[in-house]
């Protein structure tokens, strides 16, 4: 039995009537972990599990910290989670709630991640937060459950961080005959290494992060989602993070599920209207989560109305 479970797929009304178009909404945030993280964290901790690892090291203060903890956990592996000094008290708190030691190191995720590099040992396993095939062929599985239950879609939107989810849908499409079907990959502005990366024609490193949406806090993508960029069709769009915010607490009312900014980044392209989502007629859209979210942080995070 996979540490991950199938999620729901369902039809949105709401969205459906505010974009004009049919939405099919792929639900991970109700993953045991709070994110679609647990896909491919929990593939490759039982893979190396398998291999005999006896301890799981990772980097991450937010969702795929959570999945390597509850994964580490439902194995009987003891877990070290690295995590940057801006963490959370609530991240670094459901992390310890899965009985995993958390590590304070850095001002930047960055740092956090060069500490628990230097903490690997023959006995222990790196798990990435997104930049790893192992995650990848996991989080490949949420198309999978789709294509099984034989929805149509011309087009899928994700939101792109590090790039893990996007180069996993690319994978769950390839293998199952979909690989025409475009990527919209969703970023939100002061996180936009993907949009930038397209532009520049390489792969760029932000100097810094600037938006709410913390979990696509990664100042530089995975090569393999650069790479999709070139050999399929992936449409950028970048939006702010009020609309984002907004789309968070729009989709809590709809559907009654609190998800972070970051997927909410999805979720305001479909709200919107966006016109790069005009040619589509039929849409799956990722609905990734976010465990460390809340109500008030969303409203506290919405800007002053002008």
């Amino acid at each position: 039995m996979p540490l991950h479970i199938d999620t729901p797929l369902f039809e949105s009304r709401p969205l459906g009537t505010a974009f004009g178009r049919t939405v099919w909404l792929k639900m991970d945030a109700l993953q045991p972990s709070g994110s679609f993280k647990l896909r491919g964290i929990g593939a490759a901790c039982e893979h190396h599990a398998a291999l005999g690892k006896r301890r799981f090291v990772s980097s991450s203060g937010g969702n795929a910290g959570i999945a390597v903890a509850y994964a580490g956990r439902r194995l009987s592996i003891p877990v070290s989670v690295f995590v940057p000094e801006t963490t959370t008290e609530t991240a670094k708190t459901l992390i310890r709630d899965q009985d995993a030691e958390v590590v304070v190191h850095g001002a930047s995720w960055q740092e956090a991640n060069e500490r628990a590099l230097s903490d690997i040992d023959r006995d222990a396993a790196f798990i990435h937060p997104f930049d790893d095939p192992l995650l990848w062929t996991g989080h490949a599985t949420m198309i999978d459950e789709v294509a099984r239950l034989g929805i149509s879609f011309d087009c899928v939107i994700v939101a792109v961080g590090g790039g893990g989810l996007m180069s996993g849908v690319a994978e769950g499409l390839d293998r199952n005959g979909l690989a025409h079907v475009p990527i919209v990959a969703v970023e939100t502005e002061g996180a936009a290494s993907l949009a930038g990366s397209m532009a520049a024609g390489h792969r760029i490193e932000l100097s810094r992060i600037t938006t709410v949406a913390t979990s696509l806090g990664a100042r530089k993508v995975c090569e393999r989602a650069f790479e999709l960029t070139r050999s399929r069709s992936v449409i950028s769009v970048v939006v702010d993070d009020q609309t984002a915010v907004d789309a968070s607490l729009r989709l809590l009312d709809d559907h009654r599920v609190l998800v972070e900014p970051a997927c909410g980044a999805v979720l305001a392209t479909l709200y919107g209207a966006h016109e790069a989502l005009a040619p589509y007629r039929s849409v799956l859209a990722i609905v990734c989560g976010g465990a460390t979210v809340s109500v008030e942080w969303l409203q506290a995070w919405r800007p002053d109305p002008m």
